[in-house]
């Protein structure tokens, strides 16, 4: 039989918002459940440097994921290795099913699910996902020592990706279908300037070619989209870096959605189109996605939770109240 735990907050997802949610419901003596879901630390843990984080001019990813955490338990938060696998949102209190087989029932939700990978969609970059295609150089850049190496991609995520597989990689070829770069300017100037990268720009990806026994990469066709040219690059490692589309499953059918899948909330509000789901982080946000505002919202999603709290139980007082008022 399925355990079946209650909760006055459920956090879910353990990014930057999730876990600024799980250390705000703490203070405030709500007793917060983080249940972690996939990838706990979300997309921090797999970015190596961060140098915009306030406080720290120089931090790994992964190591302040960790400190987050540990703030957030030292806080008195429950966070729990686990997958919510259904969210029906229906009925108050909300129900919540694990992958575990435990059930949570929460008087409010924080979602903090954040965003994944974006991919192509080529067949061939299906056929050689984990055999030399990957969205994540920290964890796979390692594979591809005195390799050729292919990033696809134009943001700050491209950028970053690149640089770092240089640590690795004999050359490192950023494709990008535009002849100029999102990133940052700083972290343009860092690619520019590096000896072992070079930029083909106005090209796409055609197809990934390699081997079949055993599966590997060998090289990726580009196609120029001005004249339909095609080049062959060779390449043991190619990384998908072109964004990241919200990660809104959960909720897809239920909560009011907007620019392609991310939760709208209220203007300067964590509030969803469903009285006491609240939502923050890259769940929500097209515009910014960046950690530090992710963090800002899950101190909001906290605050608004506990203030729908406080209006429930006030509300209940009076109606507990009225009999005998009238009387």
């Amino acid at each position: 039989m399925s355990e079946i735990r209650h909760t006055r907050v459920l956090i879910i997802g353990s990014g930057p918002a999730g876990y600024t949610a799980a250390v705000y419901a703490s203070r405030a003596m709500l007793n917060p459940i983080l249940v972690q879901g996939l990838e706990p630390g979300g997309q921090l843990t797999t970015t190596t440097e961060v140098e915009n984080w306030p406080g720290d001019t120089h931090v790994m990813g992964p190591d302040l994921m960790v400190r987050m955490e540990a703030h957030a338990r030292a806080m008195g938060a429950e966070i729990i290795q686990d997958i919510i696998t259904k969210l029906d949102l229906s009925n108050r209190p909300f129900t919540a099913q694990s992958d575990s087989g435990t059930v949570y029932t929460a008087d409010t939700v924080i979602l903090a699910t954040g965003a994944r990978a974006k991919w192509l969609g080529l067949a061939s970059e299906e056929k050689f996902k984990g055999f030399g295609v990957s969205a994540c150089a920290t964890c796979d850049g390692f594979f591809y020592r005195g390799a050729d190496i292919v990033v696809v991609g134009g943001g700050n995520t491209a950028v970053e990706e690149a640089l770092f597989l240089t640590n690795f990689a004999s050359k490192v070829t950023l494709i990008h279908r535009r002849d100029t770069l999102r990133a940052e300017k700083i972290m343009q100037d860092r690619l520019f300037k590096h000896p072992k990268v070079s930029v083909l720009w106005h090209h796409e990806i055609e197809e990934v070619v390699g081997a079949d026994n055993p599966p590997g990469v060998e090289a990726v066709r580009a196609r120029d989209v001005r004249s339909g040219a095609i080049t062959e690059i060779p390449a043991r490692g190619v990384f998908i870096a072109i964004g990241h589309a919200p990660a809104s499953d959960l909720v897809k059918d239920q909560l009011e959605l907007h620019h392609g899948g991310y939760v709208k909330v209220k203007s300067g509000s964590t509030e969803t189109s469903i009285p006491g789901v609240f939502a923050a982080g890259d769940l929500t946000d097209h515009v910014y996605r960046q950690a530090v505002t992710s963090a800002g919202m899950g101190c909001m999603a906290a605050l608004d939770a506990e203030e729908f709290l406080a209006a429930q139980e006030a509300q209940g007082a009076t109606n507990a109240l009225a009999p005998a008022a009238a009387e």
